[in-house]
C-alpha cells in the first residue's frame, strides 16, 4: 500500500471506518458480556466478597500493561496485525476464563481475565485508526462514527448473556465459550482493513518529542486528564451497577437491561457527537460530558429504585460518550504522525491505568464501605466528586490560558 496517511476525498477512510464501525459492533460486544458477568462470577468464585469485582479490574489492567507493546506493534507492523493479536488474546482470555469457571478456580479465571485485558487494549486504537487516512476535516467524525459501532455491541452483548449465561450446569460458562466464538469470527473484519504501515524511520527523519516532552504539552495533558476521568468513573460505576442492582433486590436480567441502557447510552450519541465537536468546539463538548457525568453521580445518590438505576447509567454513558471521544480528539490532533506510536500507547497506558484503580476500588466501594448494597453504591457514586472537580479545573485552565502561550 502507497497511498498516502490522508486522502482528500477521505474514501478509503470512509471503508476502514466501516470495517472499524463493524469491528466494534462484533467484537466489541464481548465487553458488556464480561463487564455484565465478570463481577457476578467473580463473586460466585471468590472467598471474600470484597474481591468480586477483580476480574473486571484485572482485564483493565492487562489493558494498560498491554498498551505500549500494542501500540508499538501496530506502529511497527500495522494496525491490521495489532487488531489480529488483540482477536487473539481475546479468544484466549475466553477459553482460560470458561476452564476457570469448569474448574471452580477463581485464579485461573483471573489469569483469563487478564490475558482478555490484550484484547481490550488493541479494541481501544480502533478509534484512532479510524483518524489514520482521515482528513482532518473527516477526523473527528470517523472518529466518533467507530465508536457509534459499539450501538450493535450494546445491543448483541446482553443480549447473548440472557442467552448464554444459565445456558450450562455451570453458571456463565456458555458466556465464556460465546467470547471466543466472537473473537475468531470478528478478526476476519481486519482482512479487509487498508491502512498503511507508518515508513521506517530513516536516520534523518524526525524523533518527535520524548513522552515527557509530550506530556508537558498543555493540550496534550488536558486530553489525557479529561479521557483517564471520563473512563475511569465510567468504569468505577459501571462495574458495581450488576452487583448494585442485584443486591437491591432486582434480578440479573434487570441488571442485563441497566447495562443495555447504559452501553447503548455510551454509544448513540456517536452519531453526533463528531458533529458538535466540529460546531461547538471541542472543549465544550468534553466540558459538557464532565457534567453530564456529575449528574449521573446525583441521580444515583437519590435512590435505589429500577428507574434510578437506569436513568444514572443512562447519564453516565452519554458523559462518558463526550469526555472521552472529545478527549481523543483533542489528543489525535495534537501530536505527529511519527509520534503516534509513543503518543497514542503513553495515552491508553495512563488511561487504562486509572480505570484499573477506579475497577479495583469499585469492588471494595460496593462491598466493603458499608452494611448494605444501597451504602456500598452510594459511596461509589460519592467518590466520583474529586475527580470531576480535577479534570474540569484542568479544562478550564487550559481555555484560560493566553492564545500566545
Amino acid at each position: 500500500m502507497t497511498m498516502s496517511m490522508t486522502t482528500p476525498s477521505d474514501t478509503v477512510a470512509k471503508k476502514n471506518v466501516a470495517i472499524l464501525v463493524l469491528a466494534q459492533a462484533l467484537l466489541g460486544a464481548q465487553m458488556p458480556m464480561i463487564f455484565i458477568v465478570g463481577g457476578l462470577a467473580g463473586q460466585s468464585l471468590a472467598s471474600n466478597p470484597c474481591f468480586a469485582t477483580l476480574p473486571i479490574s484485572l482485564i483493565v489492567a492487562g489493558s494498560m500493561l498491554a498498551a505500549t507493546p500494542v501500540s508499538a506493534v501496530m506502529q511497527r507492523w500495522g494496525r491490521r496485525v495489532g487488531f489480529f493479536a488483540g482477536a487473539a488474546f481475546g479468544a484466549l482470555g475466553g477459553l482460560v476464563g470458561a476452564y476457570g469457571l469448569y474448574l471452580g478456580s477463581f485464579p485461573i479465571f483471573l489469569i483469563g481475565s487478564l490475558l482478555t485485558g490484550v484484547y481490550m487494549s488493541a479494541h481501544g486504537f480502533y478509534r484512532f485508526a479510524a483518524a489514520d487516512t482521515a482528513s482532518e476535516a473527516f477526523r473527528p467524525k470517523a472518529i466518533s462514527y467507530v465508536m457509534a459501532g459499539g450501538l450493535a455491541a450494546a445491543i448483541i452483548g446482553p443480549q447473548v448473556v440472557k442467552a448464554t449465561s444459565q445456558a450450562f450446569v455451570i453458571p456463565f460458562f456458555g458466556t465464556y465459550l460465546a467470547v471466543i466464538a466472537v473473537n475468531v469470527l470478528g478478526a476476519a473484519l481486519f482482512l479487509f482493513l487498508d491502512i498503511p504501515k507508518p515508513p521506517a524511520p530513516s536516520a534523518d527523519s524526525p524523533k518527535g518529542r520524548s513522552r515527557l516532552e509530550l506530556l508537558k504539552t498543555p493540550v496534550i495533558a488536558v486530553a489525557v486528564i479529561c479521557a483517564m476521568v471520563s473512563y475511569a468513573l465510567m468504569n468505577l460505576v459501571m462495574t458495581s451497577t450488576p452487583l448494585a442492582v442485584v443486591g437491591c433486590g432486582f434480578t440479573e436480567g434487570n441488571a442485563a437491561d441497566v447495562v443495555t441502557s447504559h452501553v447503548l447510552a455510551m454509544y448513540v450519541p456517536s452519531f453526533f457527537t463528531g458533529h458538535l465537536i466540529a460546531r461547538f468546539g471541542v472543549e465544550k463538548i468534553v466540558a459538557a460530558g464532565l457534567v453530564i457525568l456529575a449528574a449521573a453521580g446525583a441521580v444515583a445518590l437519590q435512590g435505589v429504585d429500577i428507574e434510578n438505576f437506569f436513568i444514572a447509567l443512562v447519564l453516565l454513558g452519554v458523559g462518558w460518550n463526550f469526555g472521552f471521544i472529545g478527549a481523543t480528539t483533542m489528543l489525535a490532533a495534537a501530536h505527529e504522525s511519527y509520534e503516534r506510536g509513543r503518543m497514542q500507547g503513553l495515552n491508553d497506558l495512563l488511561v487504562f491505568g486509572g480505570v484499573t484503580m477506579a475497577s479495583l476500588a469499585s469492588g471494595g466501594l460496593m462491598n466493603c464501605s458499608g452494611g448494605s448494597p444501597v451504602e456500598g453504591w452510594s459511596a461509589v457514586n460519592m467518590a466520583m466528586t474529586p475527580f470531576l472537580v480535577l479534570a474540569g479545573g484542568a479544562l478550564v485552565w487550559l481555555v484560560m490560558r493566553p492564545k500566545d502561550a
